[in-house]
């Protein structure tokens, strides 16, 4: 595998066997986390933290904050952080594997509470902009600077654009996140690649999330300018195949490294790694060389800003 390129993830929850989304997690076990990143050819990541009740999401952010000041690895591995929820569409299929009962709109004061926490370090913040009254907390994030992206949601087309046009400009893993039963036509997927000119479309690269012909598909409709892979990989990234214990569920990992809920009623994330995404591009979906590291480093330094 492609260990030897740099990659920058911008959706990594967790990774060789630390979880990011414990309020336990240890300044070592985030250092070990980012020992096995590197060695893995991951250049730089956004650590992400996903919807739970405000005061546990509060606590994971402060966390990574302390942990990364005191920890130069750390720092140099996670410039960023990305808060994907709570401020999600709570229906069913669109909400994924986050905790319906945590899930709720946002206001002025729940946004700035998880933007104190995360201590200034806030680079992405996905939720659902039809759960956004006037669009309030994409335009909040937007002047800050933070980048807004859509995910977990359902949208009209017109919500989209309106969202576009208060600051959103990406979109968190497209297909995923989303009923399994769509309109043929009309459906969140289709509507995104339409604005695929003013939008990020951020995919997972792992063959289950999108499988691999479809990918294709996508990319071949929304181009390389502004499309990127992630993992939105979880703790047992790294790990391989195996059976863990994640989120309190026992659950089974295969060799395509995706993560179902144990009712298999949806996917909760990968132990996908950046090289096995690089070699997926490049071997499954037919991109070259340089169109793969086009999404998995070149494009999302230049969407986030950052440089890794």
């Amino acid at each position: 595998m492609n260990a030897q390129q740099r990659y920058f993830d911008l959706q990594v929850n967790g990774y060789f066997g630390v979880d990011f989304l414990r309020d336990d997690m240890t300044s070592d076990e985030l250092h070990i986390a980012c020992e096995a990143m590197q060695k893995d050819g991951v250049a730089g990541c956004l650590a992400t933290i996903t919807t739970a009740p405000l005061d546990n999401m509060c606590r994971r952010l402060r966390n990574i904050v302390q942990y990364r000041e005191r920890d130069p690895l750390v720092k140099k591995l996670i410039p960023g952080i990305h808060i994907e929820g709570p401020f999600l569409n709570r229906a069913d299929g669109y909400r994924g594997a986050h905790d319906k009962n945590s899930i709720r709109p946002p206001d002025p004061d729940s946004v700035k509470r998880l933007l104190d926490a995360a201590g200034g370090l806030t680079r992405l913040v996905t939720l659902a902009p039809e759960c956004d009254r006037g669009y309030e907390a994409t335009r909040m994030l937007a002047k800050q600077g933070i980048r807004v992206s859509a995910g977990h949601c359902d949208p009209t087309v017109d919500q989209l654009r309106g969202a576009i046009d208060a600051g959103l400009s990406m979109y968190t893993h497209l297909g995923n996140g989303c009923a399994v039963s769509i309109h043929r036509h009309d459906n969140i997927i289709q509507r995104a690649l339409s604005l695929s000119d003013q939008l990020w479309l951020m995919f997972i690269a792992d063959g289950v999330h999108v499988p691999f012909f479809a990918l294709r598909n996508y990319l071949r409709a929304a181009g390389f300018q502004r499309t990127i892979v992630v993992t939105d990989c979880v703790a047992p990234a790294g790990k391989g195949p195996g059976r863990y214990t994640l989120f309190n569920n026992t659950v089974d990992i295969g060799e395509d490294l995706a993560i179902w809920m144990p009712d298999r009623s949806c996917l909760m994330g990968s132990a996908l790694i950046m090289p096995r995404a690089f070699d997926n591009l490049v071997q499954k979906v037919g991109l070259t060389h340089e169109q793969a590291v086009k999404l998995t480093l070149e494009n999302p330094q230049t969407a986030m800003g950052i440089t890794v």
